[in-house]
Parts: C-alpha cells; structure tokens; sequence
C-alpha cells in the first residue's frame, strides 16, 4: 500500500517506511523514554518492521515525532512507542499523530486499540480511550530484562 500521509499547518504525518530516521527514534525510545530504555537498535527495528509505523516531520523534513500501531487490521491493535520530541511539544501535534493513526484506512473497524501511558491519560480520553472495563479479564506476562538481552 501506498504511504498513508496527513498533512498540517508545515508538518507531515506519514507511514513512509523510507522517510523514517531510525537514528532519532533510536535515540529519543531507548535514552529518553520510560518504556523502552536500553532497547537496541536491532530490536527496535523489527519491531518496526512489523507494525504499522507513524512518523512526525517538521516542514524542514526532520522526524520530530513517532508511534506504531501494532496490528492483525482487522480486530485488534496496540499502540506503542508515541512521542514527540520536547522541543515540538505544545503546539498540537501529539493530537495530529492520533488522529493520524486513527484514521489510517487500514486500521478503521477495529474491536479493540489499547495501550499503555503512564501520564498521557488525558490526551488519549480525547480519543475515546477509557480504563479497562474488565481489568480482571486481562493478563501479561512481563519480562522486565528484555531489552537487557542480546537483541
């Protein structure tokens, strides 16, 4: 399928494969991101390779944001990895990303997206996530030394 891309205000959402700085998102998930510190490059990249991915660029073409929706495109999906770097936030752009991610044609009529936050609750309720109805019904099974391990 052909690069799915949302366009504002001089910055570019788009699931162009090629346009992704794999350097960058690199950097910012496995330095400064609470949920995948010290994750390596080559783990990054094939989780990359198998999900949907969603990069955030600047008119300049910097990549100044990113996430991926983990996904079968037919029932299910998990967002992951969203950022926007520091010195981009505050002018909208987290918003533009989800609503770039949630009206991608191939993610449309899903049963159910989740995903973790920490602190961005308020953001993703703006999109009609909520907490977990049912919190009893559902299990992990974590594994805290991943990214500890050759990868």
């Amino acid at each position: 399928m052909a690069a799915y891309e949302v366009r504002r205000g001089g910055y570019v959402v788009s699931t162009a494969r090629d346009r992704l700085d794999l350097d960058a998102i690199h950097a910012f998930l496995s330095e400064r991101s609470y949920w995948a510190l010290g994750i390596s490059r080559g783990r990054l990249e094939r989780a990359i390779e198998h999900s949907v991915p969603f990069g955030v660029y600047h008119a300049s073409g910097k990549q100044i944001g990113f996430a991926r929706a983990i996904t079968d495109r037919e029932t299910f999906a998990y967002l992951a990895d969203v950022y926007i770097d520091e010195a981009y936030r505050g002018h909208g752009l987290s918003k533009l990303l989800l609503e770039a991610v949630l009206a991608h044609p191939e993610l449309q009529h899903l049963r159910r997206w989740m995903l973790g936050t920490r602190d961005a609750h308020g953001l993703y309720a703006q999109f009609g996530f909520v907490p977990l109805d049912e919190p009893e019904r559902w299990m992990e099974l974590p594994d805290r030394d991943a990214y500890a391990a050759a990868g």
